[in-house]
């Protein structure tokens, strides 16, 4: 079996891993970048992505945003509940920004990031899918297949950024899992009406729906319980766009098509502590979120970004060391935790029919419509966390 040896290692090509990758280029460590698919490109994954305005900063800090096939920007968001009063309009130039986010289609947002990789020189190797590790007190031990063949990396620090929680439970971090009994059905769908950059949130009780728009079309977030995404999964789509139709209104026009049905169950999944012994967890490896807000994609950025400044800045020591993984931990612990909180009460306070709760969640919409300077403060936090911008 041969062996390597780097600095740190990443497990996981996707934006995240990949973006503390670019973020270290420079540093004199020496990163080697581990990702399962033998297409690290991406291929042809159809799903969309929605990122905030601070996340485009961080990417072109990283070079990656001009590579970006194509970005719809997201100019204001509409927000109401149904079956209730209170509404909220968040827009960009009351925030003074020129959007409040974006949608990305993940494989040009993939694309674009492994080619700045291979600009960057970075060393990545495809279809190299983790089989152990075994972390001591100065290194950890990674053994991979990759064709077939056996081999082994030594890094003074493992970053886990592969996208799913079987990794992290192999390095033995306590994991917390909340299953929401919901599912979230997505697609494409067009409508009679051009979309102006306007994204929707619509609370129902059922779960939260959200279009985001996408080049000509709608990206559909519409969240159900397990029962009934069977059936908007089995019905025709006549059927399925009058059910839409009747559940979100007429806000975006009339709904004339629907592409690309998926859907995946949702559930809250996170680290109880994302740093170990010379391992740090990013993105969903650390925090799998519900789609609500949108917060999941932001917040990993965050995470990698954050990371790459603390190892920059202590590149002369250990990368894996106390010091390092310590401040990291943190700078990190108060956006993530209120990332967690905010999208998980989200959830519970906006999927519940309850009468009185029903008639609050309007007045706080309401309340956050006439009062300009807790709007504004809440779409900072929205988009930029609350780690340093």
């Amino acid at each position: 079996m041969s062996e390597r040896l780097c600095d740190v290692a990443i497990v996981g090509g996707g934006p995240i891993g990949a973006a503390l990758a670019l973020a270290l280029t420079g540093s004199g460590l020496c990163v080697t970048v581990l990702e399962a698919r033998a297409d690290a490109g991406g291929g042809n994954d159809a799903r969309t992505l929605a990122m905030s305005y601070g996340s485009r900063l961080l990417l072109e800090r990283l070079r990656v945003w001009d590579r970006i096939a194509s970005a719809t920007p997201i100019t204001s968001i509409h927000v109401s509940q149904r079956g209730g009063f209170g509404r909220t309009m968040l827009d960009a130039p009351d925030a003074q920004l020129p959007a409040l986010g974006y949608v990305v289609r993940y494989a040009d947002l993939q694309r674009a990031i492994v080619d700045t990789l291979i600009r960057e020189n970075v060393d990545l190797i495809a279809g190299a899918e983790m089989t152990d590790m075994n972390p001591s007190p100065e290194r950890v031990a990674i053994e991979f297949r990759q064709h077939e063949s056996s081999q082994r990396l030594c890094a003074r620090l493992l970053v886990i950024a592969d996208g799913g929680g079987a990794a992290a439970e192999r390095a033995g971090a306590g994991i917390k899992v909340s299953d929401y009994g919901q599912h979230a059905v997505v697609g494409l769908v067009s409508t009679s009406r051009f979309h102006a950059q306007r994204a929707y949130e619509r609370f129902t009780p059922n779960g939260p729906m959200a279009l985001l728009p996408f080049e000509d079309r709608y990206a559909l977030v519409w969240t159900a319980k397990p029962a009934a995404a069977d059936r908007l999964m089995a019905i025709a789509p006549d059927e399925f766009l009058r059910d839409l139709q009747h559940d979100f209104g007429d806000r975006a026009g009339r709904f004339t098509s629907i592409e690309s049905r998926a859907r995946f169950p949702l559930t809250l999944r996170y680290a109880e502590d994302p740093v170990m012994n010379r391992i740090v967890m990013l993105g969903n490896a650390a925090q799998a979120l519900h789609p609500i807000a949108g917060q999941g994609f932001n917040l990993g950025l965050r995470d990698a970004w954050e990371l790459g400044e603390i190892l920059v800045r202590h590149a002369g020591e250990d990368p894996g060391g106390v010091r390092a993984l310590s401040r990291y931990r943190s700078m990190r612990r108060p956006d993530r935790v209120r990332g967690i909180a905010l999208t998980h009460s989200l959830v519970k306070i906006f999927s519940n029919d309850f009468g009185p709760l029903r008639a609050a969640r309007g007045a706080a919409l309401a309340l956050l419509d006439l009062l300009p300077p807790m709007r504004r403060a809440f779409t900072q936090r929205m988009i930029f966390g609350v780690s340093r911008r």
